[in-house]
């Protein structure tokens, strides 16, 4: 909200104080002031001048030479190179040694052989946004209203002697979007009495009855509570007073002719939001309120066809609609130059359904702003009497006797009690009953006492972020003024302050992935609906979440996978020529069970992680090799052992949509109950990868909410081996499809707790060992923790090894 210093010294004296120390006492009561901007850029002996002659400049054809009167004494010669100068003008004029923003000194000169004293400006010159002046104003000079005082100031004329505070109003202060709120406000900071506008004083009434001329219905009645209109006749279109477009200007308004300028003006002053319909296109007189029937279109004033939903509220002549309620007035029923007569809305709309519908049809207005933060209810009839009679003074119209009003209900009176002690208790203050009473009169809330210290506040209407006694004590603080509260130290047991179990599990694979030279990525939560079909094994059966309002088709659905934006990413960085890419992101996927979305999704927190390139660069002594499925896995590995829980860790071959078939595997928890799913990890199938214009990319996802549950960051000290191993290597073929894990598994079951270790160190096919064979090599690792063992016990344990891998896989002692 954009507060003009001299449109509030109207309502309130504002002597002995500044506008940077009225900014400066604004926000010690709590509203903050982002800045005050002093409409004067640097403009001095600027002066209102009356073009008496223009000529064209005998050498130049752009250039014209006027003879000005700009009050001195003399007339001035001024060159002028603006298309829209012209004789029996009222321009700004700067004489000569004037100074004009951007530092710009006006000096006599010569324009083409012919002196110049002094220039004739346009509005940009003089350091205003000529974008909110009327369009036939914004190219070339400004012409001045034809009773503009030749050799008066301009600063005087366009105002620009004002300062404009800047409000940043929180949502609940809706009574300052309005002037007579933020006097108001001050008021009540300051302690001075408000002057209120008195439109009933100022205005006459025809003895045309407006009953004769209009009739207002409500059908929408849950919508719409209170519908007044006044009919005003034979008004003249034409601009409207410069004072009035000076305010305007500097409430960031731009004018455009008097009626218009007059509805923006109250609401402005009130906060009340009005509405000018030309009467003459209104069938019948007739007006009104409903709701929108399926399939209707509305031409806004805009010029753009708005396609209409049920829900939202319609201003109608009975046939036709000729507004959307409280956002924006339809073109069928706009104020021309050509109308004659007005009829005036004033109304309460109900702010939840102005926003439904502002927010649906993109369509933002002043109106509608103030509609959905619920403006005060009791400004509607003055509001609607003080534009009738600026209209009646400015517009020269007829405001015929009367409002025309339809009412489904009255606002009822707001009573909040309050007593002292809780006061006091509240604030650690030790004020006294005067003192609270004299805050209250200076917020002009009338109020009764009662017995023990209690008092019975009656809360205007423009007030409505009042309800609760502890909303008066905070009025109560903060005119008193949060500086001077007495501090009061913090008593009782605290609670040292830390992380949770999940925040450090994510910490820690933040530091150990980075450490590793892994970035970390954080992309959209949304994405495009294509990518929710990509990887169905890590989605399963999840449906896909659609954004009600999204910023484009793109960012359209909720992810339900973390994978398809790393390969953007990846896709993203190897076009720009980084082919070497290890990213990873720590993010939710969202997922529903529901075809149509009734309640909040389930957020799955997950871990994804990228490989794709080289392993490392090449060097003089090494080659250049790319990664593969064991880095991958190897990293996967290290997060599990990182967590504690490896060793309840399986993989499983697997073929999920998505990923390589003979390069991917399933991962799962196993230990303390039902093994469960944690995620893939494989090869990118082929097909995708040259549709993303990738190559060799490996990636995995998993699921961190059974890690946050399983790991376990003790560390276990044991001591040194004090008696030596025993190894022993065993060579065995079996099938191709057989999984080696399952024979690692095997051999760790059959040796029991003396198999201190196990692992494969060859693979190998041929046609020496016939079709469909492998030969796999491992070595196995004895240790007794109290004794050396002998070569009879662990050939023991081998022999069972190899009986058992027989017996389960078939499996033959290679010779």
């Amino acid at each position: 909200m954009k507060v003009s210093y001299q449109w509030l010294s109207e309502y309130i004296d504002l002597s002995g104080v500044t506008a940077e120390e009225l900014a400066d006492k604004i926000r010690q009561a709590g509203i903050e002031i982002d800045v005050v901007e002093h409409r004067n850029q640097g403009v001095t002996q600027v002066v209102a001048g009356y073009v008496k002659t223009k000529e064209k400049h005998p050498d130049a054809d752009k250039l014209n030479v006027c003879t000005v009167d700009a009050g001195t004494g003399e007339e001035l010669q001024i060159v002028c190179g603006a298309k829209n100068v012209a004789a029996g003008q009222k321009v700004p004029v700067a004489l000569v040694g004037a100074a004009l923003p951007g530092g710009l000194q006006i000096k006599k000169a010569k324009l083409r052989g012919v002196e110049s004293q002094g220039m004739i400006c346009s509005a940009k010159e003089l350091g205003m946004n000529d974008k909110l002046l009327p369009k036939e104003q914004q190219e070339g000079i400004l012409v001045l209203p034809d009773n503009t005082e030749i050799g008066a100031s301009i600063i005087d004329v366009l105002a620009l002697g004002d300062d404009v505070l800047e409000l940043d109003l929180t949502p609940n202060r809706s009574d300052c979007l309005s002037m007579i709120g933020v006097a108001y406000e001050v008021g009540a900071i300051l302690g001075r009495d408000v002057k209120l506008p008195q439109p009933d004083k100022d205005m006459t009434e025809s003895p045309v009855r407006a009953s004769d001329r209009v009739r207002v219905t409500i059908t929408a009645r849950e919508q719409c509570s209170r519908y007044t209109a006044r009919y005003i006749a034979g008004v003249k279109i034409g601009p409207s007073p410069q004072w009035m477009q000076n305010r305007l200007i500097a409430a960031g308004v731009r004018p455009i002719n008097n009626i218009v300028d007059i509805t923006n003006y109250v609401m402005l002053e009130y906060g009340q939001p009005l509405h000018a319909f030309d009467a003459d296109r209104l069938a019948g007189g007739q007006i009104d309120v409903r709701l929108a029937r399926a399939g209707e279109t509305l031409v806004t004033l805009d010029d753009q066809e708005r396609k209409l939903e049920p829900h939202m509220l319609l201003i109608t002549d009975g046939e036709k609609p000729v507004g959307l309620a409280g956002v924006m007035g339809g073109a069928n029923s706009e104020v021309t130059d050509a109308t004659v007569n007005i009829v005036l809305e004033s109304a309460k709309f109900d702010g939840g359904t102005i926003r439904k519908t502002s927010r649906q049809l993109g369509l933002r207005s002043e109106a509608s702003a103030r509609f959905e933060k619920e403006v005060n209810p009791e400004a509607v009839v003055p509001a609607l009497n003080r534009a009738a009679s600026l209209m009646e003074r400015y517009a020269g119209g007829a405001v015929a006797g009367g409002i025309v009003e339809a009412v489904v209900s009255l606002p009822e009176p707001t009573i909040v009690r309050v007593a002292l002690d809780k006061v006091n208790r509240h604030l650690g203050t030790s004020f006294t009953l005067a003192e609270v009473k004299s805050i209250l009169e200076r917020l002009q809330f009338e109020y009764e006492e009662l017995d023990g210290g209690v008092l019975e506040v009656s809360v205007p209407k423009r007030r409505g972020d009042i309800a609760l006694d502890v909303d008066l004590i905070e009025e109560v603080a903060r005119l008193y003024g949060y500086d001077r509260i007495p501090t009061t130290p913090i008593e009782g047991a605290t609670t040292p302050g830390g992380y949770t179990k999940e925040q450090k599990i994510r910490r820690a694979l933040r530091e150990l992935l980075t450490s590793g030279g892994i970035q970390e990525v954080i992309s959209y939560s949304f994405t495009h609906p294509g990518h929710t079909g990509l990887f169905a094994a890590a989605s399963e059966t999840l449906r896909p979440i659609r954004v009600a309002m999204p910023m484009s088709e793109e960012r359209s659905v909720l992810r339900t996978s973390l994978l398809p934006n790393l390969l953007d990413i990846a896709a993203y960085n190897r076009n720009r020529k980084q082919e070497d890419i290890a990213i990873f992101e720590i993010g939710h996927s969202f997922a529903t069970e529901e075809a149509a979305l009734t309640k909040l999704p389930q957020e799955n927190p997950m871990l994804a992680l990228l490989l794709a390139g080289r392993r490392e660069a090449a060097q003089w002594n090494v080659k250049a090799e790319p990664c593969d499925f064991f880095d991958l896995k190897g990293i996967l590995d290290a997060v599990f052992a990182y967590l504690g829980i490896a060793d309840r860790v399986r993989y499983e071959a697997n073929k999920p949509q998505g990923f390589h078939p003979g390069r991917s595997a399933s991962v799962y928890l196993t230990g303390q109950g039902e093994e469960q799913y944690l995620g893939t990890i494989g090869q990118i199938h082929p097909e995708l990868q040259h549709a993303k214009d990738l190559g060799d990319t490996y990636v995995f996802e998993i699921a961190l909410e059974p890690l946050y549950a399983a790991a376990d960051f003790s560390i276990e000290y044991r001591a040194l081996p004090r008696y030596p191993s025993v190894e022993r290597d065993l060579a065995i073929v079996l099938a191709q499809e057989i999984e080696v894990g399952q024979v690692v598994q095997t051999a760790k079951e059959t040796a029991g707790d003396l198999l201190e270790s196990v692992h494969v160190f060859d693979v190998y096919t041929g046609e020496k060992l016939g079709a469909g064979k492998k030969s796999v090599a491992i070595s196995l690792v004895y240790r007794h923790p109290e004794r050396t063992l002998t070569d009879e016990e662990v050939n023991e344990i081998n022999s069972q090894i190899v009986a058992n891998l027989e017996q389960t896989f078939a499996a033959e002692l290679r010779k």
